[in-house]
């Protein structure tokens, strides 16, 4: 390829990595992601930096582990000044364009400090993690007024889907046997059909929303990222027919738990369970009232993955285009006793994470399979590094995957990092943890995954013995144990300690921090023939220098 290629990155929220035939579902057949797959890599031990949609979002976006950029938890925004993939992109004359969810929430006060127009092209792009929004849409939005619309919401009423809040009453609603509209917003309605046919639904609306920028981007002639978001399969759980009846009792895994669990002494651990959607999820009726629903959800965006690789087939994008198919978490579904996400278990924070890379140099690793430990943040640097963006690593902590894409060496990591501020929840309630404490922390080294709980027990698993997680061995007094906690407690301080605010160490900066002596400022010289001996002036010869 003479040229750049073209990214496409597909995010679907709260997508679980083990819903995919190609990882796994006995029952869910998924079969153009499994074949994406068959033409790419799949990664089996991807996860992300922090379990729940905004933070992991904001490092996804970023490539910036949650601790560096500070939007810790959803509705906090990220600070005006944090460089964003976007930003990067643009700066090597890309494109980076988004169609779908962010959950980013702009950072009015730093804007108007700075005396930013929030509708200015820069206020835009500062209010959309730097993307140019091609169509932004986060849903979630069951009372929202008439302002507050989405252009899905406009794109319902021009096609006839007529009342004063579309998105609920259409795309996350549906009909009983009376004819009552029912809300998703209750679980007891997930297993009826959405009240909108399915080709007007939010997954489908999208579909076709990507294939129109690309149609756009086609006369443009600039290299471009696009980043197709998809709100679903998150909850409210209710998918179109015919996908709401796919699925039933028969199609549902066993959850994963034991007795054992449910007992735990662990305090923040017994709140999380105590908290109402983990009460409500670890009830076998409401399991098995929402999975299919939610196993519906994930057959439906498939069919459309499919619709939308078939068109960049007859379109010739799929020769020019790098497909990357992920999730910013996944979801509990009453495993472990517990409900949604939030937490560190392998179906909240592990995610699926496909790429399909069509140049000649990843020829060699379609259709494979690695185990490498990869992080959430580290799409951003594989994305700059194939649209001709420099390498920034005093901004960018993510590592570039390239070398797994290509079958090269270069890329290795000892473990993974995932955060979570849990201050606005009924644990932090429940247990009266003021804001400045409510924080965990996971380190996983592929075997050991290792939550330090501020102000509680460790959290220590053993995937090698223990795959499910249900032993506990955070206080357990094995010799094992303990050394293995000490050693991931001093791998989390130094991870910790290491420079992650430096973003304006650019290597201009750094290099004329090293000549000091030679831009005359003289610190500890004896004579003037020590300081010709270190630099190699004549110190009749030094000037003062002029700004950089």
């Amino acid at each position: 390829m003479s040229t750049p290629p073209n990214v496409l990155w597909i995010m679907a929220d709260q997508l679980r990595f083990d819903y995919l035939s190609c990882y796994g579902h006995p029952h869910l057949h998924t079969p153009h992601i499994d074949a994406l797959a068959a033409r790419g890599v799949r990664f089996t031990n991807a996860y992300v930096q922090s379990p729940v949609c905004g933070p992991s979002r904001m490092s996804a976006y970023t490539g910036r582990y949650v601790r560096s950029h500070g939007s810790t938890w959803n509705g906090m925004p990220l600070r005006v000044g944090e460089p964003t993939l976007g930003d990067h992109l643009r700066d090597a004359g890309a494109r980076a364009v988004l169609v779908g969810k962010t959950h980013m929430v702009a950072d009015k006060e730093g804007m108007a400090w700075l005396g930013i127009d929030p509708e200015s092209e820069i206020g835009v792009r500062r209010s959309e993690c730097g993307f140019e929004p091609f169509e932004r849409d986060d849903g979630l939005h069951p009372d929202s007024p008439r302002q507050g619309w989405s252009a899905y919401d406009d794109y319902l009423v021009a096609h006839g889907f007529q009342s004063d809040n579309p998105w609920e009453d259409f795309a996350n609603s549906g009909l009983d046997a009376d004819g009552e509209l029912l809300s998703a917003w209750l679980l007891e309605n997930s297993r009826l059909a959405a009240n909108v046919p399915e080709a007007h639904s939010e997954t489908a609306y999208m579909t076709n929303r990507a294939m129109d920028f690309m149609q756009e981007a086609a006369a443009d002639g600039r290299p471009w990222m696009c980043h197709l978001s998809y709100i679903k399969p998150h909850w409210p759980y209710i998918v179109p027919a015919p996908y709401h009846d796919m699925f039933g009792d028969d199609h549902i895994v066993d959850p994963v738990r034991s007795e054992a669990e449910r007992q735990t002494g662990h305090p923040l651990l017994r709140a999380y369970r105590n908290a109402r959607v983990c009460r409500s999820f670890s009830r076998d009726h409401v399991r098995r009232h929402v999975i299919p629903a939610y196993m519906g959800l994930i057959k439906q965006l498939d069919d459309n993955l499919g619709r939308l690789f078939a068109w960049m087939d007859e379109t010739g994008l799929s020769l020019t285009t790098i497909i990357a198919v992920t999730s910013d978490h996944g979801d509990y579904m009453g495993d472990h006793w517990m409900g949604d996400k939030d937490f560190y278990h392998e179906m909240a924070v592990k995610v699926p994470m496909i790429l399909a890379d069509p140049r000649v140099a990843a020829d060699g690793t379609r259709g494979s399979v690695s185990d490498a430990l990869v992080e959430m943040i580290d799409l951003a640097p594989t994305f700059m590094a194939a649209l001709g963006c420099e390498a920034k690593p005093h901004i960018v902590e993510g590592r570039d995957l390239t070398p797994i894409l290509h079958g090269t060496e270069g890329f290795a990591r000892s473990y993974v990092i995932s955060e979570h501020d849990y201050h606005w929840s009924e644990m932090a309630r429940a247990l009266d943890v003021p804001q400045e404490d409510a924080h965990t922390t996971m380190i996983f080294d592929g075997r050991w995954k290792y939550i330090r709980c501020e102000g509680f027990d460790p959290i220590l698993f053993d995937l090698e013995t223990d795959p499910q997680e249900l032993v506990d061995l955070g206080t357990s007094q094995d010799v094992r144990h303990i050394d293995t906690r000490a050693r991931m407690e001093a791998a989390l301080l130094s991870w910790g300690l290491r420079h992650h605010t430096r973003i304006t160490a650019t290597p201009a900066v750094l290099a004329r921090q090293k000549r000091a002596a030679e831009d005359g400022i003289l610190i500890g010289f004896w004579d003037a023939e020590e300081y010709e001996a270190v630099t190699g002036i004549a110190f009749a010869d030094l000037k003062p220098q002029g700004p950089p």
